[in-house]
């Protein structure tokens, strides 16, 4: 597609996005959200920028299609198998002096993540005492990750992801193949609570041992990426832990000096106080 998305129409579309369906991309990366939304309208046979405007003013069905489309829906089990022997090895034997334990996955996707998240815990004995909330912007993320089904394409590389990670046991154990797909195992879902959650707009709900949120950062500005830090930082107990991408850095926002690096290069923080 040939047209561009100028500065105004841009705010135009955002500013519709906000007013008639609540979600606010205005602190997100103008760059790549321009991008995406210029795939879409690729997708859908949509010629024009004020075609794409009316139809959203006037197609909620559309409007969802294209929340789906432009949203990060990029994920994998046990993905960068690094950060997870980290957790195993430096971030659970600490959490396990607490009698209950709290995670939040901030951008869930859907639910790979947190499912790789359930299986440490299980194989680290903490998870009959954790609760894992999964959290993320797309209502069509989070349907397919309450399912719990996987693709079975995807488990050869998941199963090289998870013995990368060090894990203890057969990868198999914890689903259950069906034709093209694989089911995660129940017991280990029955700990995830799954909902919608709006890292521009909510705030606080619970307080955590640990947060991850993974990739989501580098689709954010500078001053929504603060704004983020300081939900995280109000949402973390004493002494909490944070967890980033490895492509993201706490080292420039305005909230670094209240975090202490727990490890550099798999970018997991912890609160100081």
């Amino acid at each position: 597609m040939k047209e561009d998305i100028s500065a105004i129409d841009f705010l135009d579309i955002i500013n519709i996005v906000k007013l008639q369906y609540g979600y606010d991309f205005t602190g997100y990366v103008q760059a790549s959200l321009k991008r995406r939304m210029l795939r879409f309208m690729s997708r859908t046979n949509i010629p024009t920028v004020f075609d794409l405007k009316h139809q959203l003013i006037n197609d909620s069905e559309l409007f969802t299609h294209m929340v789906q489309y432009i949203t990060v829906n990029v994920t994998e089990m046990f993905r960068d198998p690094r950060f997870y022997r980290t957790l195993r090895e430096e971030v659970l034997p600490k959490l396990a002096a607490y009698p209950n334990i709290k995670i939040w996955h901030a951008g869930c996707s859907t639910g790979e993540e947190v499912f790789s998240m359930a299986i440490l815990l299980q194989e680290a004995g903490l998870l009959s005492r954790t609760r894992l909330y999964a959290s993320d912007l797309n209502p069509m993320n989070l349907e397919r990750a309450g399912t719990g089904i996987i693709p079975l394409d995807n488990m050869k590389d998941y199963t090289y992801n998870y013995i990368q990670s060090g894990g203890l046991a057969d990868f198999s154990n914890y689903y259950t193949a069906r034709y093209d797909n694989v089911l995660i195992k129940k017991e280990l879902r029955k700990h995830i609570n799954f909902f919608q959650h709006n890292l521009v707009t909510d705030t606080v709900f619970n307080e955590f041992q640990l947060i991850c949120c993974r990739n989501v950062f580098i689709y954010f500005n500078r001053e929504l990426q603060n704004h983020v830090l300081q939900v995280f930082y109000n949402s973390l107990s004493p002494r909490g832990y944070l967890a980033m991408g490895i492509r993201e850095s706490m080292r420039f926002a305005d909230i670094h000096e209240q975090y202490e690096t727990v490890h550099g290069q798999e970018k997991i923080y912890r609160r100081k106080s």
